[in-house]
């Protein structure tokens, strides 16, 4: 009845791991902070794909936007490749947008 156990293959590792104290990641950023002439799209794009994939998303959404010329809140409806649609017809280029909340 104790038949012996097949071994296991066991990795030797020859070097520390350390990778838990050279990774960082944060998705904090002061807006004040930000430089203005570059904005990252891809951040931007990723935000405001969210906010239109989230389940609180019907057909409107309240966002506030900080674009370049100052902060502005708007009820978005639907966005193309360039621009975020507002209710009122307003097209927003999503080059001027330096950052977006969902409110």
């Amino acid at each position: 009845m104790d038949k012996e156990k097949p071994k296991v293959f066991e990795n030797k590792i020859e070097k520390e791991a350390g990778n838990n104290k050279s990774v960082f990641y944060s998705n904090k950023e002061k807006i004040e902070d930000a430089p203005r002439g570059n904005i990252d799209k891809k951040n931007i794009n990723q935000k405001i794909n969210e906010i239109f994939t989230s389940s609180r998303y019907v057909y409107k959404a309240d966002v506030e936007l900080t674009l370049k010329s100052g902060v502005v809140n708007k009820r978005i409806v639907g966005k193309n490749s360039n621009y975020l649609i507002t209710i009122d017809n307003e097209l927003i280029p999503i080059s001027d947008i330096i950052d977006i909340r969902h409110k």
